[in-house]
């Protein structure tokens, strides 16, 4: 594989096929992560695109997502209580705000939010709107076309839903929920009108044709927001023995997905503080975006530390 050649035919249109993914995984990495990162700059220029997450609802998830400590049907510690009300995401989304945070993500448990639990959220929506001018994601579950219209008009801009690995590598993870029910909800919230973000957990597992496949999916579905988390192995969680991948596995994803979606958002989520160096050097082979601040139930990387990197790297906000 050349990978300039392909580099080159990338820069002037061309989609790479899954033949050509797979050849990637034996370039060499600083070739390729370097072709990535050029890919990065002539589809996005240098702006970074940096948002925080609030753990919105937390615990007693009914799903079996077999990496989370917020499932039920595991023993994996972590705060529960029902959806926040409007003073504390307002609070939240407001101390974001004044920090350079542009997007603010509400993230819920659970299957996916009632009907009540919808329009008591559409009705916090309103209230940060009207405090800040911070663009607002949500990530309530598998939701309907009317629930995402309800959120649309409440403010939100973004739906999050991972779709988390391949196709063939899902029903390996989770068994309360199948990747077309993901699907039908990624596809339901594009008819609402609103912006998708969807990514996947690296280290489940799976192989790095599963990981290109899950690329692959998300471009197919015109996912522009792809979160990138490395599996932060959790106590009592199925996935707690699970080796954390290193440093260099992960380059070589993020440089891949960008060949994959090069104009995407290729954001790093969770895992990220387990890199020595919070992710820098990925940051200059095709990522572009973060989730900055603590994650659901572990810790981040604090905005001030992200706002200083992403300076020194010559990105803007």
């Amino acid at each position: 594989m050349n990978i300039n050649e392909l580099k080159n035919k990338v820069l002037n249109g061309y989609s790479i096929t899954q033949n050509d993914a797979m050849e990637l995984i034996t370039a060499p990495l600083e070739e390729l992560c370097q072709a990535a990162d050029e890919i990065r700059r002539k589809f996005c220029n240098n702006a970074f695109d940096i948002c925080t997450i609030i753990n919105g609802k937390s615990g007693r998830c009914s799903e079996n997502c077999k990496f989370c400590a917020q499932s039920a049907h595991f023993g994996g510690k972590c705060e529960e209580y029902p959806l926040l009300g409007k003073e504390e995401l307002v609070k939240q989304a407001l101390y974001n705000y004044k920090r350079g945070v542009h997007r603010y993500s509400i993230v819920c448990s659970g299957k996916k939010l009632s009907d009540i639990e919808v329009e008591n959220l559409c009705e916090s929506i309103v209230e940060i709107k009207k405090a800040c001018p911070i663009s607002i994601c949500v990530s309530g579950g598998l939701l309907d076309e009317q629930n995402y219209r309800k959120l649309k008009e409440a403010g939100v801009a973004r739906i999050h839903n991972n779709l988390e690995t391949s196709r063939r590598f899902f029903p390996k993870i989770c068994t309360t929920h199948t990747y077309d029910d993901k699907i039908k909800a990624v596809n339901a919230a594009k008819s609402a009108g609103l912006e998708v973000c969807s990514g996947g957990i690296m280290g489940l597992g799976e192989t790095m044709e599963d990981r290109i496949d899950l690329a692959f999916s998300l471009r197919e579905l015109g996912v522009k927001s792809v979160p990138v988390n490395m599996l932060n192995p959790i106590l009592n969680t199925p996935f707690q023995n699970n080796k954390v991948l290193s440093e260099d596995d992960m380059k070589r994803i993020v440089a891949i997905f960008r060949f994959i979606i090069p104009d995407a958002q290729i954001r790093l989520a969770g895992g990220r503080g387990l890199m020595s160096d919070m992710g820098k050097s990925l940051f200059v082979s095709g990522a572009n975006a973060a989730i900055s601040g603590d994650m659901l139930t572990t810790s981040g990387i604090t905005i001030e530390n992200d706002m200083k990197i992403i300076s020194e790297l010559g990105y803007r906000v």
